[in-house]
C-alpha cells in the first residue's frame, strides 16, 4: 500500500504497481472480448504453436549449443553464470527470460495437452496432443528448475479427483508408476539427476537455505500485518531502498514476497482470491454441459492449480508471459461457462 507507514520507498510502490495492476487488468479484457468458441480455439492454437517453437528452440540450445549472442550474454555476466551453470551443465531458457519462466510455461502447455486427451477431440488430434505433451515435459528438464517438476504430479492428482472414471484411473496409475520409476532409477544424466532431487527437497542445499531465510523473516511478517510495502524486496527494493532490511532479503517465493510486502493480511486476501477462483472453476466445470467447453474449463482449473503450487517455491504468477496467461486462464473459467449457458438458451433440450 502506498500509505503503508513501514514502506521505505513510495517510488518502489509506483514502479511495482504499474506492472502488476496492468497485467491484472488484462483479465477484464479477456473476459469481455472472448465471445466465441472459435476465438478460444484460435487463442489455444496460437499459444501451443509458440510453445512448440519454444520447445524446439530449447532442443537446439541443449544439443547444438547457444547462438553467439547468447554465449556473449552468458560469458559477460558472472552472476548469471553462477545461477545458470550447474554441475558442468547450462540451464536452458529457450526464448524466455530465464529457466523458471521457460519451465513453468512448458508445464502449463503440457497439462493442457493432457486434459485434451480426455475431451471430445478426434483420434488424430489426441495423438498430436500426446506428442506435444511428451515434447513439453521432455524439454522442461533442460531448464533445471526443480520447482517445475512437481507441478505435473500435483495437476494429475487434481485431475484424478475431478474426472474420476476408468480411463483417468488407468492413466493416473500408469503415470504414477512411471514417475516412481523415474524418481528412483539410477542415472548419470545431469538433467534427470536434478529432476530426482526435486522430490527429495531435504537433501537439497538451496532448498534448505530458502527454508532458513523464511524462518528469519517470519517475525517481521507477524509484527507487520500490512507488510513493508509493495516493491520493498527484490529489484525495486535494491534500487530505491538499498540499505533497508527487506532489500537484502531474497523472497524466492511468490507467496513469501506477498507476505513480506503486503503482510499476513495481504497474504490472506490473496489466498482467498485463489480459493474463490478454483472453487468457481470447479463449480463451472460440473455445470458446463458442452464437452469441448467442459474440457477447456477443466484444463484452466488444473493449470491455475499447478501455477499456484509453483508460486510457493518460485515467483510464478509474476513471471512474464505466464502472468498474462494466468489471467487468461481465470477469464476462460468464466467465458466457457457463459458460452455454455448461451448455447443452452439458444438450443434448449427437447
Amino acid at each position: 500500500m502506498v500509505i503503508n507507514p513501514a514502506a521505505e520507498s513510495r517510488l518502489a510502490w509506483v514502479y511495482t504497481i504499474r506492472s502488476v495492476a496492468g497485467v491484472m487488468l488484462s483479465y477484464f479484457i479477456f473476459n469481455y472480448q472472448i465471445k466465441t468458441v472459435a476465438f478460444i480455439r484460435l487463442i489455444i492454437k496460437f499459444w501451443l504453436t509458440l510453445s512448440v517453437f519454444a520447445a524446439l528452440y530449447a532442443i537446439k540450445q541443449e544439443y547444438f549449443g547457444f547462438f553467439a549472442y547468447e554465449e556473449r550474454a552468458l560469458n559477460n555476466d558472472p552472476m548469471l553464470q553462477a545461477l545458470l551453470y550447474i554441475d558442468g551443465h547450462w540451464r536452458k531458457s529457450s526464448i524466455f527470460s530465464d529457466p523458471v519462466a521457460f519451465s513453468y510455461n512448458m508445464v502449463a502447455s503440457g497439462i493442457f495437452c493432457i486434459c485434451m486427451l480426455f475431451g471430445p477431440s478426434s483420434r488424430n488430434l489426441k495423438i498430436l496432443f500426446s506428442l506435444m505433451a511428451l515434447l513439453f515435459f521432455f524439454v522442461m528438464l533442460f531448464s533445471g528448475t526443480r520447482a517445475a517438476y512437481v507441478l505435473l504430479p500435483a495437476a494429475m492428482g487434481l485431475l484424478f479427483i475431478l474426472k474420476f472414471n476408468l480411463r483417468v484411473l488407468i492413466f493416473t496409475g500408469i503415470f504414477a508408476v512411471f514417475m516412481i520409476g523415474l524418481i528412483n532409477v539410477p542415472t548419470s544424466n545431469s538433467n534427470l539427476a536434478r529432476f530426482q532431487t526435486a522430490f527429495r527437497p531435504n537433501n537439497d542445499a538451496s532448498y534448505n537455505v530458502r527454508v532458513e531465510n523464511q524462518k528469519k523473516i517470519q517475525p517481521f511478517i507477524r509484527s507487520h500485518p500490512i507488510g513493508g510495502g509493495l516493491g520493498s524486496t527484490g529489484v525495486w527494493g535494491v534500487r530505491f531502498a538499498p540499505y533497508s532490511f527487506l532489500a537484502q532479503f531474497p523472497p524466492d517465493s511468490g507467496y513469501v514476497r506477498v507476505a513480506v510486502e503486503l503482510g499476513w493480511v495481504g497474504l490472506f486476501l490473496i489466498c482467498c482470491l485463489m480459493f474463490i477462483v478454483l472453487k468457481t472453476g470447479i463449480n463451472n466445470y460440473f455445470k458446463i454441459k458442452d464437452p469441448e467447453l467442459k474440457t477447456y474449463c477443466l484444463a484452466m482449473v488444473l493449470m491455475i492449480f499447478a501455477i499456484n503450487i509453483g508460486n510457493f517455491p518460485q515467483e510464478a504468477i509474476v513471471q512474464f508471459p505466464l502472468n498474462v496467461f494466468f489471467y487468461l486462464f481465470i477469464a476462460l473459467i468464466n467465458v466457457t461457462y457463459r458460452l455454455d449457458q448461451e448455447k443452452q438458451v439458444s438450443s434448449p433440450e427437447v
